[in-house]
């Protein structure tokens, strides 16, 4: 056998045996060293990765540096006691390969302590709330209705204005604003009137209510998972005290605030007024003393939220957006789909009509997630529900239903998994966002209960590869082979603005990744102190992405668009 043979040899032995933890004798000396190590100096918390040794094998972690030295040395220390070359060599380069071991742990240690550093840094640093904060608003007395914008299944929206609020100027006085887009980009050019959003900068959102009763308690408790995204001086302080003891039933839970995320400022029942087009648009859900033939109750609950100029439909029925404009509208998704997950809750109605849109200064349109009437957010779910009936409802849009939803069946100890869901809808959509046909929307597209990943049409040449790779990876039938929310987040971050750390990645691991991410995070810093510039789309996800920085979930992103740029080259070569 050859020394390079021998040697191989014993590195891929050193791994294994590590890995089964079989080394009792080098498990007495690491053990030794990480007493001798802690009894020196004050005692010091170190940041320990996810590698692939076991957590039980923890003194292997602290210890591998002084565990390869002994192995070494006792490899030297066979040559001179008669044993024979090629023991010795592999001896010796199993002590090698714990070395290596060792190295790679430390590099780890040092990137995972620098993500969770510039992540506290980031936490700090809380989302700006679209709307001044106002004192008052807990009646439908103290707004002024304007015309319908909105309807859907369960509720229609109105534009509003706070009556003790200063009023802005006059519609006369107002101006179509032109929102311009790149001509690189090939944009349609597309017209707003800004004047509405200055008479009517809110929105109030009334419910219908068919079966819920007339008293608040009812109200509340029957459409709660309409608060889930509620600030917490939405309800009168009386009447958050009520729901926070949870005397309406199941008390849902409230996310954080969000940029894409849509932000519930007041919440409060009133009986239902007759607003304009009622009659015509609605007419079955008023109550009887509006409408005879009516089936609605008298009172219901109204939630009052900033009013933006559309939804992602209409914008997409209009314009075209541009390849990174694009990306950055699915970025988006992506960071509000992984701020509800983390908070433990599942939309479960992801569509283009539930996206609110408006613009940046920089003409860049934000998105936000609005309509949580079907989200799953019970204080106890971990977005896991039991599925023991035909009864328990799976969500909302069926068509955009990822596959482990429609394909379970009901039965004893049946659970349904929404972690990935969202961000399978997302995948769907993002089809829409360059310009494509939803190909899950029916009569003519494809059902996520049957549907074979190769169905799937191509995507135009000009969305950018990395993009497509995680559209592909979204729409994956398996959620075990389908990368979370969070991670295909990262994939974007760091196609959008993280290519040279990417740049020969496999030679120098995540030390180089690490020195992007410090110098990424000094200039969003700049940024934010530099005024406007803080406040752009593009600025509000780089703070997400560094806010939100994890070791294992980078480096699979990392792993996956390396994999994904390698069957690319290998592509275009077999081509």
């Amino acid at each position: 056998m050859s020394v390079k043979h021998a040697i191989s040899r014993g590195l891929e032995l050193g791994r294994s045996v590590l890995q089964l933890g079989l080394l009792k004798s080098g498990g007495r000396v690491a053990a030794k060293l990480r007493a001798d190590r802690f009894r020196v100096g004050p005692s010091v918390r170190t940041v320990q990765p996810q590698a692939f040794l076991p957590s039980r094998y923890r003194y292997y972690r602290t210890s591998l540096r002084g565990l390869a030295a002994q192995l070494q040395a006792a490899g030297f220390r066979r040559r001179f006691t008669g044993a024979s070359p090629r023991n010795r060599a592999v001896f010796l380069a199993f002590g090698l390969g714990v070395g290596l071991i060792e190295q790679q742990l430390e590099d780890d240690r040092r990137s995972a302590a620098t993500c969770e550093e510039i992540q506290a840094v980031f936490r700090k640093k809380r989302f700006q709330s679209p709307l001044e904060p106002f004192p008052s608003g807990y009646k439908l007395e103290d707004y002024i209705i304007g015309n319908q914008i909105g309807k859907g299944s369960n509720a229609a929206v109105y534009e509003a204005a706070a009556r003790f609020a200063p009023q802005k100027e006059s519609i006369s006085e107002c101006a179509p604003v032109q929102v311009r887009e790149e001509e690189e980009e090939r944009e349609t050019p597309r017209s707003l009137t800004c004047c509405s959003l200055r008479s009517f900068p809110m929105a109030i959102k009334m419910m219908w209510n068919f079966g819920a009763g007339s008293s608040s308690e009812s109200i509340l408790k029957s459409m709660s998972q309409e608060l889930v995204p509620a600030g917490p001086l939405a309800l009168q302080p009386e009447r958050e005290q009520i729901t926070l003891d949870g005397q309406f039933g199941v008390l849902p839970k409230r996310v954080s605030v969000h940029p894409n995320v849509i932000r519930v400022y007041r919440a409060f029942t009133a009986d239902v007024p007759l607003l304009p087009g009622a009659q015509e648009e609605y007419p079955d859900v008023l109550p009887a003393r509006l409408n005879p033939a009516g089936l609605g109750s008298n009172r219901t609950l109204f939630l009052v939220m900033k009013k933006y100029p559309g939804t992602l439909r209409h914008y997409l029925e209009m314009s075209t957006p541009g390849r990174r404009q694009g990306s950055l509208m699915m970025l988006q998704l992506l960071e509000g789909v992984d701020h509800l997950c983390r908070q433990g809750v599942a939309h479960r109605d992801l569509k283009s009509d539930n996206i609110l849109l408006e613009f940046d200064s920089d003409g860049c349109p934000r998105l936000v997630i609005t309509d949580f009437g079907c989200c799953l957010a019970e204080s106890d779910s971990n977005l896991q529900l039991p599925f023991n009936s035909m009864w328990v409802s799976r969500g909302g849009n069926a068509s955009l239903m990822a596959p482990e939803v429609s394909t379970a069946v009901p039965g004893c100890g049946v659970v349904i998994d929404y972690s990935k869901a969202d961000a399978w809808a997302v995948g769907a959509i993002s089809y829409e966002i360059f310009g494509q046909r939803n190909p899950f929307y029916r009569p003519l597209g494809l059902e996520s209960r049957s549907y074979q990943e190769k169905q799937l049409p191509p995507l135009p040449s000009s969305v950018p590869a990395d993009v497509q790779l995680v559209i592909r990876l979204l729409l994956r039938r398996n959620p075990n082979k389908r990368p979370s929310a969070r991670v295909a987040a990262n994939m974007l971050h760091l196609s959008l603005w993280g290519r040279k750390a990417l740049a020969n990645q496999d030679s120098v691991g995540m030390k180089k990744l690490a020195d992007w991410l410090l110098c990424q995070s000094a200039v969003v810093l700049l940024k934010g102190c530099s005024g406007p510039s803080g406040n752009t789309v593009e600025a509000e996800l780089q703070r997400s992405f560094l806010s939100n920085l994890d070791l294992e979930d980078l480096r699979t992103a990392v792993g996956f668009l390396l994999y994904g740029r390698e069957q690319h080259q290998a592509c275009i070569l077999s081509a």
